[in-house]
């Protein structure tokens, strides 16, 4: 029995779970519907696929979520995990969904899925014969990772980077590094079975002020990390930054990068995707205002090419979205691709040579690192502050670089820290800000450019 196998049986011996079949979820695997697999999707869609954001406690609520979604006409289902279930505290969902279905009252925030367990989630999953995304913000994602698979659940989103320092304070990252080194196995293993499991990278990260160069560098080491474990089809991802033109700028380098860097490490059999998220900060109140900002957004992602869009709904600043808004914003975002045809492409040379010399400053000081695998050496360079994520909250992030919009509202570095952007970078993203100002109005404007779109 290998390593991995021994590790598999150690974990799915849980009191949460009911018996768990490998022979059983292989064959499940195997014999699947192509059409569940988004990888299949990416390949015979001839268009960009729209995913919306939701989820719910209960086995009916969520049903009726994904009816109205294919009502819609979705391209791919989302199943959003309760926060319980991220913190990998299974007692307190198990509780929360009791009550839940007892007085019809949501007592969480998304799906517990391990709770439901993978024989009835897969009633469900399977029904609508449409691919699934799991989105959840787990640093352990053992478990959920092999619940969801064996449930029909063939994207999986997340990573070391991206789902620790944004969300978490104290998870220690090396852990993370490798419990999720475990998932990509898996994600490995099962994808010689038939279409290859899907792993997308969370690209938003804190979603303030966060640079072109901090997120792509991060996308880039999370898709070589799962590369390196056999894993065939990823996704790289970033959101709306507030700039069309360096949304535009990212995408081509982004693209760029990512096929430069996967055959640097002897891949050229993986086929990678790019996903775009419709703006992450925060919306305006007005629904009529969050309307045309989510519509710019789906022409932006057209102009960067973009293989799926993940939607938002005009009721975000007013709390959870219902069903119908989410189902609303599907709609009208599958209408505005329909109408968008014959776009102009356009290149901003300087702007890509920029941010591509900034990447790969980056990317040659972690593999420069002395550590001996190439997890090793990003954890590191988090710690020295090689990667800096401006306002994460872990206790690791170094939170030296700062950032601020110039007069295009394009995000500039204005501090850098401890990471090694070139001089002629750094020279010339401060040449585009004013930084004649006092200490105190440049914050405000920091403050300002957080909040941008209210």
């Amino acid at each position: 029995m290998s390593l991995l196998q021994e590790e598999r049986n150690i974990i799915l011996n849980n009191e949460y779970v009911d018996n768990f079949d490998f022979a059983e979820v292989e064959e499940f695997v195997k014999n699947a519907s192509k059409n569940l697999f988004i990888s299949h999707n990416f390949k015979t869609k001839n268009k960009m696929l729209v995913q919306p954001r939701g989820g719910f406690p209960t086995y009916n609520k969520m049903f009726a979520l994904y009816e109205f979604f294919v009502d819609a006409d979705v391209d791919v289902l989302p199943c959003t995990i309760d926060s319980n279930t991220r913190l990998n505290d299974y007692a307190t969902a198990k509780k929360m969904l009791r009550l839940s279905e007892e007085n019809e009252v949501d007592m969480l925030n998304g799906f517990p899925l391990i709770n439901h367990g993978y024989r009835t989630a897969r009633k469900m999953m399977t029904h609508f014969d449409r691919p699934i995304s799991l989105r959840h913000g787990t640093p352990d994602a053992r478990l959920l990772i092999e619940t969801a698979i064996a449930s029909g659940i063939f994207e999986i989103e997340g990573g070391p980077i991206t789902y620790l320092l944004p969300y978490s304070k104290n998870f220690p990252l090396d852990k993370a590094f490798l419990y999720w080194k475990y998932v990509e196995r898996v994600c490995a293993n099962y994808s010689k079975l038939n279409e290859p499991i899907n792993r997308e990278s969370f690209g938003p990260l804190t979603a303030t002020l966060v640079p072109p160069c901090i997120t792509i560098v991060i996308q880039l080491l999370e898709m070589l990390l799962s590369l390196e474990e056999g894993v065939k089809s990823f996704s790289v991802s970033f959101s709306q930054t507030g700039s069309m033109n360096q949304d535009i700028v990212m995408g081509a380098v982004i693209r760029k990068m990512a096929k430069y860097y996967s055959n640097q490490i002897g891949v050229d059999d993986a086929d990678i995707h790019l996903v775009y998220h419709q703006w992450m900060g925060a919306f305006p109140m007005d629904p009529n205002f969050a309307s045309q900002l989510i519509n710019m957004s789906t022409v932006i992602a057209t102009m960067v090419g973009a293989d799926k869009i993940i939607t938002k709904t005009n009721q975000e600043a007013a709390g959870i979205p219902t069903k119908e808004a989410n189902a609303e914003t599907v709609a009208n975002t599958q209408y505005t691709l329909r109408i968008l045809k014959g776009l102009p492409n356009i290149v901003d040379k300087e702007e890509e040579e920029n941010l591509t010399a900034e990447v790969m400053a980056i990317m040659e000081a972690v593999f420069n690192d002395s550590a001996d695998t190439l997890w090793r050496k990003v954890f590191n360079s988090i710690k020295n502050g090689t990667i800096d994520v401006p306002f994460s909250p872990h206790i690791i992030n170094n939170n030296e670089m700062i950032t601020i919009r110039d007069a295009k509202k394009n995000i500039r570095i204005i501090k850098r820290g401890k990471v090694p952007i070139p001089d002629r970078c750094f020279e010339y993203e401060k040449a585009q800000c004013d930084l004649t100002k006092d200490t105190t109005s440049i914050v405000n404007d920091i403050i300002h450019d957080i909040g941008i779109m209210q």
